[in-house]
């Protein structure tokens, strides 16, 4: 820069040297855990909320440097994918926390404080979603519309919108009302944004160029059934665990409708629909294991 590197580091003496709580913010990480009741399990909840949006908030790091790469390659593309599969494995193991991890009874008195909010409302796993595959695989299956309509009308169909609708009178929950409110224009936007630069697109564009790899089909093959299969049963789990009971299940804290909306096998939801065959198609979500 042309400029006296003496005087720079006589600077750095006087700096103070960089201490790993200043690097993490450690006091102002510890600050955000704020439960609303008494009831000691509820930091377990919140804490492990948080915990989960770090890690999604890693996952789309890798997605848009997926999806904004000038020159995208098969082999880029693998290792970004490694890493995403490795976190959403964490995830996986993670989920013990919730389903083993606190009191049922203090569960079931503790998230009454929490109506009408629900996990429901992460917008950075909608984000994953619509950063992962073409926007028409992510409408409901009766959506009474063209695939090739506008995305802000498609957006209506969505198929998790299904899964936010009151058991009684089938209206939005107050849940899905909110979300929408705040996040509905920017999912709009998200997928206009990615129609060309989601997973499945990038996918299809090295396939056209005959680049595509077998290491990189199994990354994305694994990445569809950890997002779409592992991760929903991990919740649907944890649902069985604290909200089952005879004769009739405990509503879940937004209203939202968890025993149709959390089963893979009532989501049939992929990213990937050509990396598999029909018959895993037709048995999505009823088998896990490697390839289904």
């Amino acid at each position: 820069m042309g400029q006296d590197m003496t005087s720079y580091l006589d600077g750095l003496l006087q700096a103070d040297y960089l201490t790993y709580w200043d690097y993490v913010h450690l006091e102002t990480l510890l600050s955000l855990q704020n439960p609303r009741t008494a009831y000691p399990d509820e930091l377990i909840f919140i804490t492990y909320h948080q915990i989960t949006e770090l890690y999604f908030k890693l996952v789309k790091h890798e997605l848009t440097q997926i999806g904004y790469h000038p020159a995208l390659t098969a082999d880029f593309f693998t290792e970004r994918m490694e890493r995403i599969n490795r976190y959403f494995a964490i995830l996986e193991q993670s989920f013990a926390i919730m389903v083993e991890g606190m009191d049922k009874d203090q569960f079931l008195k503790f998230r009454m404080a929490l109506l009408p909010s629900s996990g429901f409302q992460s917008v950075q796993f909608r984000h994953i979603e619509i950063m992962s595959t073409h926007f028409r695989n992510l409408l409901s299956p009766t959506a009474p519309i063209p695939t090739d309509a506008p995305l802000d009308q498609l957006y209506e169909f969505i198929y998790w919108k299904q899964g936010a609708t009151e058991l009684a009178t089938q209206q939005k929950t107050l849940t899905l009302k909110q979300f929408e409110k705040k996040y509905g224009d920017s999912l709009v936007r998200l997928a206009t944004e990615y129609q060309s630069r989601n997973l499945y697109a990038c996918w299809l564009a090295l396939r056209e160029k005959g680049e595509q790899t077998d290491a990189l089909a199994r990354e994305l093959r694994d990445f569809d059934q950890r997002v779409n299969v592992r991760w929903k049963l991990s919740h649907l789990r944890s649902a069985v665990r604290y909200l089952h009971k005879t004769p009739e299940a405990v509503a879940a804290t937004g209203g939202t409708n968890w025993q149709r909306y959390l089963p893979p096998v009532e989501q049939q939801r992929f990213f990937f629909p050509d990396l598999w065959t029909p018959d895993e198609l037709q048995n999505w979500g009823r088998a896990v294991g490697d390839g289904q």
